[in-house]
């Protein structure tokens, strides 16, 4: 059994596309989504039509929660904040009402058991969807904001667009990065694959190409209001 991870699409159909492709030709048996479908990139509408038509597992993400409700003070930073909801402003404005309920009522978490490999997915931690716990988290602050209180034997996630593997007690850690908006430097898209099989488990991250210049183009022609994205899509960073 093969499962595919994807999350923090953010709008870029191209490479949303590319990865699918990569998918299927692994032969992947299911795709879980989590979160971070449509805000800051010039394919809102024509990215979350394409995950709703997989008929995949999909989770909400601070994103997903901002297209729903705004972006409220404080949830980035102030510099920001005028352009953020400028953005979404956009966002909303290439969405219809059908776009806007299907986010609103996406699940936070997602527990599942795969051939025997108990997995606990979500976003951002397990009891939010905006905090965040990088790469270089130490163990006992990684322990305590992903894994607490939690039987899984594999924890998986999205939102720091900034993928790694690590292993603690006896458990694994998965970030399978982002497919929109990797943020390490690596302007290729991102996913996690999860195989279980008679007990064993492997777990990998995968980087693929896509036409970065499309995704590029999509974002001059759209009139989209802030051209810095063009910049952190064709650099792999912020």
């Amino acid at each position: 059994m093969k499962a595919a991870f994807i999350s923090d699409i953010h709008g870029n159909v191209f490479a949303l596309e590319a990865v699918l492709d990569d998918i299927a030709k692994k032969q992947i048996d299911q795709i879980f989504l989590l979160g971070d479908l449509c805000f800051r990139g010039p394919n809102p509408k024509q990215a979350l039509d394409l995950i709703r038509s997989l008929n995949a597992n999909v989770i909400k993400g601070n994103a997903d929660e901002w297209v729903v409700r705004g972006i409220h003070k404080g949830e980035v930073p102030d510099e920001v904040l005028d352009v953020m909801r400028k953005e979404r402003e956009w966002t909303v404005a290439h969405l219809d009402a059908m776009d806007i309920d299907y986010l609103q009522n996406l699940p936070e978490t997602l527990h599942l058991d795969l051939n025997g490999t108990d997995i606990l997915a979500f976003h951002a931690t397990p009891n939010s969807l905006f905090d965040i716990i990088r790469p270089d988290t130490d163990d006992f602050h990684l322990e305590k904001g992903l894994m607490a209180g939690n039987d899984a034997h594999l924890f998986i996630y999205g939102h720091i667009h900034l993928p790694y593997i690590r292993f603690l007690n006896g458990k694994a850690v998965l970030n399978i990065g982002s497919v929109g908006l990797p943020f390490d430097g690596q302007a290729k898209a991102s996913y996690g694959i999860v195989a279980a099989e008679n007990g064993n488990v492997q777990v990998s991250i995968e980087r693929v190409n896509y036409d970065i210049e499309k995704t590029v183009q999509q974002y001059l022609e759209s009139d989209y209001p802030n051209n810095a994205m063009v910049d952190v899509v064709r650099n792999g960073r912020l």
